[in-house]
């Protein structure tokens, strides 16, 4: 069924990474969500009236979210593709998270509302009857929420799509629900044994559970995340490829939504090098790294001279102490700066994130450490947290 409807809506979609494609199944995703959720929401809630349900009645009204989240997700991938502007240089493609994060706002609501419901009919219990009829709409139910599940989480991957992915989960937690809804009812049906209310207070802390964390997996790249290990991977591996780069350093993705990526990355070249012929090199790079990876790259580059043994012994002894401080620290972007009064080893400092450190104890034992072996060097280190 999901090859068919792309076939049918979607030309290109063997291409989902060029934006048109993309948005379009985006489209076809959502518009299958409303129409599927509220069907959904009629028949359960045609089943609960006849039951007098409430675990029936919140798994309708659950529905009902499902299909005002689906017009997010729509509107969220519409406006995702509207062009950069003067006030959004970068573009709109956040707005895919927003509607990823305006999802999981609604499942929250959802979630407390039925927990209260829920609550108030453990307190005051009434009577619930289960005809065959509402038993054989929760089990299609079951059946229509599991293909939607695989739906969304097949088009999720193809498009690499939080409001999608956060879509497939709700599903898949829509599948346990009304799962559980229906082991209530049979429950009540055959064995007498009322736990409708119970039952209804489990699945909406379920719901608010995954709530919680579609709000985390939507905030985190808002806030600024850390970049996929697999691109810094290939960025690397294709700036490294070059002859002429002897080292890269200080790489930083920004993600400003799908397909919308900016990095910046130091590279080091030698300082014999013509300016020209360094200019051509980063050139040449950022360009690949654009067709490659589609990575709009900015790369600085950083002149490194390696014919100079001062330099060479200097970066190695300087290397060595910091490495009997903390294996873990390393250095980068290593120069020396003479002038009238000291001669300075100027560098970056990389230190894993929650290292506890003093900059100017560490400054005074790399100082103290080199007088020791008889050079007097002072240092100005720039220190970088790293992973």
């Amino acid at each position: 069924m999901t090859r068919l409807l792309l076939r049918l809506f979607v030309k290109e979609y063997r291409n989902p990474k060029q934006p048109a494609v993309r948005s379009a199944i985006g489209k076809t995703a959502g518009i299958t969500g409303i129409i599927c959720n509220f069907f959904l929401f009629c028949i359960k809630l045609a089943a609960g009236i006849m039951a007098g349900s409430v675990s029936v009645f919140a798994d309708a009204a659950n529905n009902l979210s499902d299909s005002a989240a689906s017009v997010l997700t729509l509107l969220g991938f519409r406006m995702a593709q509207r062009p950069a502007d003067k006030d959004h240089p970068y573009g709109h493609a956040r707005y895919e998270y927003l509607s990823g994060l305006a999802i999981a706002v609604f499942v929250l609501l959802l979630g407390a509302e039925m927990a209260s419901s829920s609550v108030k009919r453990i307190i005051n219990p009434t009577e619930v009857q289960f005809s065959t009829l509402a038993l054989v709409i929760l089990g299609a139910a079951i059946l229509i929420k599991l293909w939607m599940f695989l739906f969304y989480r097949r088009l999720g991957k193809m498009t690499d799509s939080l409001s999608l992915a956060a879509s497939a989960v709700d599903s898949r937690n829509d599948v346990l629900t009304t799962s559980a809804v229906l082991a209530g009812c049979l429950l009540r049906k055959y064995f007498d044994v009322n736990i409708d209310a119970y039952i209804g207070l489990g699945v909406s802390l379920f719901i608010l559970y995954s709530g919680l964390i579609l709000v985390r997996d939507t905030v985190s790249p808002l806030l600024g995340k850390q970049a996929d290990a697999q691109l810094v991977e290939d960025i690397t591996r294709i700036v490294l490829s070059d002859p002429k780069v002897l080292g890269v350093h200080d790489l930083l993705v920004h993600d400003y939504g799908p397909d919308k990526r900016f990095a910046s990355i130091h590279v080091e070249v030698s300082a014999a090098e013509t300016p020209l012929d360094s200019h051509e090199i980063i050139d040449r790079i950022e360009r690949d790294v654009q067709t490659r990876l589609n990575v709009n790259m900015v790369i600085h580059y950083d002149p490194v001279v390696t014919d100079d043994e001062e330099w060479q012994d200097m970066r190695r002894r300087a290397e060595e102490i910091i490495r009997d401080i903390n294996p873990r620290f390393s250095l980068h972007g290593f120069r020396i700066v003479n002038d009238k009064s000291a001669s300075v080893l100027v560098f970056d400092l990389d230190v894993p994130y929650g290292t506890k450190y003093s900059a100017a104890d560490i400054s005074a034992q790399i100082e103290t450490a080199l007088q020791a072996q008889g050079k007097k060097y002072a240092t100005l280190i720039r220190f970088e947290g790293k992973e």
